[in-house]
């Protein structure tokens, strides 16, 4: 069966914003410079007309992603890679997925990426999704572990991207982070763009998207703090150049200065990041639906080594602004409060 065009209206999110910058948001077609391949290909339409990298969009607009299995220079191969998984049914797959392994095929990493792993556990059969990136909801980063959500069709592919989109979706997420921070609640708020000279990486920037993170101390100890965090928008490398932003980067990141050397010594090789729960409306039913994944073996020992294992209470989120003005804020909203409860595994209906 040939992939589906893969199509959706402009919401209010989407309106005034380029359309290789939304597509890119999406992650379900590489980075922005691989969205604006697929447009020069003529493989994007607004309202039925070959769309321009640079086009606002409007409200209402529908906008239409041919699928594009000659941007590879390779063919994508299945692989036996092993999955764990954490809830399946008829509609979404979703895993636990281990640092180290890419999401996305791209240069230097064209085979034994997840897409390689579901196409050989669905036999190559991906069911009117685009075969280089079958049901790919949303990205993590090579090495963050944790929860990651596929969906098994192009409906639900579309209506999971919509609530990524529009914000219906809860994330919360584990660090470890270099320092004490001054408040054990805070909310940052400050814009993301793309770094002026080094491209790969991102940056606080004026103009830049805006991006708000908010996180709660665990516990804190020896130069090390535990966070839950929760993103409440989705920019790339968000959790990591915010935290960064403030002057307590995550453990082990290279990138945004989480001293390797010192963390390798506690026995953390990689950013420790780990997307802990998921919390959305599932696509057929609306129900509401949790699932979380155990902390990664090497995050836990981590904890356990520096003794962050205790959990703190709730209190006021204090906000960082653009200006690192600290102000209060009001607490967190229904879907933040409910996300930050402790998780249940969701199981298949």
């Amino acid at each position: 069966m040939s992939p589906a065009v893969f199509s959706f209206t402009v919401d209010r999110d989407a309106a005034r914003q380029r359309v290789d910058r939304v597509l890119a948001a999406m992650g379900t077609w590489g980075t922005r410079s691989q969205v604006q391949r697929l447009i020069a290909l003529g493989l994007v339409r607004i309202d039925g007309v070959t769309a321009k990298a640079g086009t606002v969009l409007r409200g209402g607009q529908r906008v239409e992603v041919d699928p594009a299995p000659t941007l590879l220079p390779h063919a994508v191969e299945p692989a036996a890679i092993p999955l764990d998984v954490l809830y399946e049914d008829e509609w979404l797959l979703v895993i636990n997925k281990p640092p180290g392994l890419v999401v996305h095929p791209a240069p230097g990493h064209w085979q034994g990426t997840l897409v390689s792993a579901l196409l050989h556990r669905w036999r190559g059969r991906v069911r009117d999704l685009d075969p280089l990136r079958p049901g790919i909801v949303h990205r993590l980063d090579k090495d963050t572990s944790g929860v990651l959500l596929i969906a098994k069709d192009a409906a639900t592919l579309a209506e999971m991207a919509r609530q990524f989109r529009t914000r219906e979706i809860s994330k919360e997420y584990l660090a470890l982070v270099w320092g004490s921070l001054p408040h054990p609640r805070g909310e940052i708020s400050r814009p993301i763009a793309r770094h002026p000279v080094h491209r790969k990486q991102m940056s606080i920037r004026v103009g830049g998207r805006p991006a708000v993170t908010r996180y709660e101390v665990v516990a804190a100890r020896d130069g090390v703090s535990r966070l839950r965090v929760w993103p409440q928008t989705g920019r790339t490398h968000q959790i990591r150049v915010h935290l960064a932003s403030i002057g307590h980067a995550i453990v082990g990141d290279p990138v945004y200065g989480g001293r390797p050397a010192r963390a390798a010594e506690i026995g953390v090789t990689r950013p420790a990041l780990h997307a802990a729960a998921l919390s959305f409306r599932h696509p057929r039913t609306g129900e509401p639906t949790q699932v979380a994944a155990p902390v990664a073996a090497d995050l836990l020992d981590a904890c356990e080594r520096l003794g962050l294992s205790s959990l703190t209470s709730r209190i006021p989120f204090v906000s960082v602004s653009t200006r690192n003005a600290p102000r209060p804020s009001t607490a967190a909203p229904r879907a933040l409060r409910r996300a930050a409860r402790p998780s249940r595994h969701a199981s298949p209906s």
